[in-house]
């Protein structure tokens, strides 16, 4: 096995990690729901990273369609439970991690289980109903998620925290259902932006992980690939919402 400090030294290099920080990833735990799009290439960097387990969840196999944007998988993949498939890829890619693969599809008491025994969770699913769920389960247990969302040449990505900061949530943000982030064999998606909103959730948790505060915390974070620019938007705590609010 490839020596500890070797493998992470370009991160033991930055004072904000070290090998405190190091050893604070690998203590750490992450759920990731969503082996796709935005799952996949946030459960690479926190593998790469040497977070020290990881549960990632999906319940769907892999479609020929699925490719270009899911880069873990390989055409002889098709048919098989991407979820079981991430899992291998991941532990290859560092053997230290601990990778749980999950491939049931994540009902409320499962997610509530999963939710209290991890660090921080990723949002990286593709509908609202998954979408509200995890944010109500995450703000009853105070457990930190990253939330993200990419659809033709634009992503999107908020960081939500309930520990000291329990407002806003999800629900805030989204109280219905934006077709626009709910169809992407509709509308098209590119494949790097997919990649590039997955791994700034990676970036996202890690600095959770971390302690380290983040201008996203509570904020919106949009990005249009087309133009090359992003705009950082304050989410506002709604008063009305049935989450955090007295709705």
């Amino acid at each position: 096995m490839i020596d500890h400090d070797i493998r992470y030294s370009r991160q033991l290099t930055l004072p904000s990690i070290g090998k405190a920080g190091q050893a604070r990833l690998g203590d750490a735990s992450v759920l990731i729901v969503g082996a796709g799009g935005l799952g996949v290439p946030a459960a690479t960097y926190l593998t790469s990273s040497g977070v020290g387990q990881i549960l990632i969840n999906d319940f769907d196999s892999i479609d020929a369609s699925n490719l270009p944007r899911q880069v873990l998988y390989r055409e002889a993949d098709t048919g098989s439970f991407k979820a079981r498939v991430a899992a291998e890829r991941l532990r290859e890619l560092n053997p230290a991690v601990d990778v749980v693969a999950l491939d049931e599809r994540m009902e409320r008491d499962t997610l509530k289980e999963c939710v209290g025994s991890v660090d921080a969770v990723l949002d990286c699913t593709d509908n609202f109903t998954t979408r509200w769920l995890i944010n109500e389960v995450c703000q009853a247990n105070r457990k930190p998620f990253v939330s993200g969302a990419a659809i033709r040449w634009e992503g999107q990505l908020a960081v939500f925290r309930f520990d000291t900061h329990r407002r806003p949530c999800y629900r805030c943000l989204y109280s219905e259902e934006d077709e626009n982030l709910n169809d992407c064999a509709g509308q098209g998606i590119v494949a790097p932006v997919a990649g590039t909103v997955g791994t700034m959730m990676a970036t996202e948790t890690i600095k959770l992980l971390l302690g380290i505060e983040s201008d996203l915390q509570g904020r919106l974070w949009t990005y249009d690939a087309l133009a090359g620019s992003s705009r950082n938007i304050k989410v506002p705590a709604s008063p009305d919402c049935p989450v955090c609010g007295n709705g």
